[in-house]
């Protein structure tokens, strides 16, 4: 056992097995490291750990890996990729003295972009543990990251949204009346992006049809996605189907993307397809990943680590390739993982900031599930203060209820509240198609026509008696 990891505090020693142990010690507390058997014992021992933590070199995540190197892919990745020349200007400073230098005002967005690929998972994960929330959403707020395909993501002054117009039984009348309600509102410009309630490749092409159809005709900048299965949108693509964008959940384990079944290799073979289709106008970023506190101890892939250490990793596979759309699905895992609102607004936060500092287009799922603790005001919340911070993008559902996953996120309403409170635009694409589809008025904020527009109402006349496809 490392003497590196005791920590004396008066007559008491604390000595913490190593350093994942200590990490998880750090982490404010969630449900899901109980159920883990990781948490700290009392909050005295959490402050203790955090002390301990604030104290240690980051160079020590250099030389100690959480998951060993030899079995683990994630971990090979996030130390062969390491960029020694940008961690030099930070190479000397402790956690504590790192967490010091972000919130100072040295920190620029510059400094901070150009320290990027020196910066690790773990020191991420390790400062955001000596963080309050008010650190994180300042240290966010700093880090600008931009991503393009058909419009612009993510630059500052913008707040964009994934128009989600699920339906539980892909039935194409109600996607579509779900797509026109969010386009009417101004959602659409992150992605439109649907979970298909029958995950297969046949309608994984049909779905991406009519989305295609729908961007095509009415010339919206913005761009689609089915979220299946990376390995059907790869056959997909082999069927000549319209696919913008690449999609996959991931974890920050080897194990844990093995029981979602696929590898790094697999997500490289299928960026490089969808490359291939050069279907973006503005950029080529071209894949949209999701994550989620909690995902690798729910696959038994967490190696004794705590969840929020395990999300970290998981962005180390995000940045490998280049994401036009990341974001953690932050309370959809359950109640097991982030009990309450209060834990789920941490838990938002702290993604949010780690994904930024290593330079991601970090979104988030502003949600929860029934049988949780937590409700609509947490959301709204939550929803705010990652609007402050400088989230990229958020979900937008009709009503914020997901009938066909079954939980509560953000609603179209929600989008609208966001920018007019903090002044945000979206896509600067998509803001200029809403004007000139005369969605929104020009020169008057986010303020909506009182009427359909003249294309979708022309569209919606010709439609025969009882058909309702946009």
């Amino acid at each position: 056992m490392s003497t590196q990891y005791r920590y004396m505090l008066g007559n008491t020693t604390y000595q913490f097995r190593n350093l994942g142990n200590l990490m998880a010690k750090a982490t404010p507390a969630r449900s899901g490291d109980r159920l883990a058997g990781v948490i700290a014992g009392s909050a005295e021992e959490r402050a203790v750990a955090q002390m301990a933590l604030a104290e240690l070199p980051l160079k020590t995540f250099l030389n100690e890996a959480l998951v060993p190197y030899e079995s683990d892919e994630i971990t090979r990745l996030i130390i062969d990729s390491h960029d020694l020349n940008a961690f030099a200007s930070i190479a000397h400073l402790t956690v504590g003295d790192f967490r010091n230098w972000l919130l100072s005002d040295r920190a620029t967005p510059d400094a901070l972009a150009s320290i990027r690929a020196g910066v690790t998972p773990e020191m991420a994960a390790a400062v955001s543990k000596l963080m309050r929330n008010q650190d994180l959403i300042l240290v966010a707020k700093k880090c600008h990251v931009s991503t393009a395909f058909r419009n612009t993501i993510g630059l500052p002054g913008h707040l964009s949204t994934r128009l989600q117009p699920n339906h539980p039984t892909d039935d194409v009348n109600g996607i579509a009346a779900s797509m026109l309600d969010g386009l009417l509102y101004g959602s659409g410009d992150a992605v439109i992006g649907i979970n298909p309630a029958t995950d297969n490749v046949a309608q994984t092409v049909k779905l991406l049809k009519l989305m295609d159809d729908v961007i095509q005709k009415y010339a919206i900048p913005t761009q689609s996605c089915v979220l299946t299965h990376v390995t059907n949108t790869l056959e997909a693509i082999e069927l000549g189907a319209p696919v913008d964008l690449v999609f996959q959940s991931i974890g920050g384990t080897e194990a844990t993307n093995s029981s979602f079944g696929f590898d790094l290799a697999i997500l490289a073979e299928a960026q490089e397809a969808a490359l291939s289709l050069k279907r973006g106008t503005v950029g080529n970023n071209v894949m949209y990943f999701e994550t989620g506190q909690g995902s690798a101890l729910s696959a038994n892939a967490h190696h004794g680590l705590d969840q929020q250490t395990c999300e970290a990793r998981a962005y180390a596979v995000a940045r490998r390739f280049d994401p036009l759309l990341i974001n953690t699905v932050v309370g959809f895992i359950g109640p097991e993982y982030l009990f309450d609102g209060k834990e789920i607004i941490r838990a938002g936060l702290e993604d949010h900031f780690c994904g930024k500092l290593l330079g991601l287009p970090m979104g988030c799922d502003v949600c929860y599930t029934n049988h949780a603790e937590a409700d609509q005001n947490d959301m709204d919340n939550l929803l705010t203060l990652l609007g402050v911070a400088g989230c990229s993008f958020i979900m937008g559902i009709p009503g914020s209820d997901d009938i066909m996953l079954n939980y509560q996120t953000t609603s179209f309403h929600d989008a609208l509240y966001a920018r007019r409170v903090l002044g945000l635009s979206a896509a600067p694409e998509f803001e200029r198609w809403l004007r000139e589809m005369e969605i929104f008025k020009n020169g008057a904020g986010h303020v909506l026509y009182d009427q359909l527009p003249p294309a979708f109402s022309r569209s919606l006349a010709s439609l025969p008696r009882g058909k309702t496809h946009a």
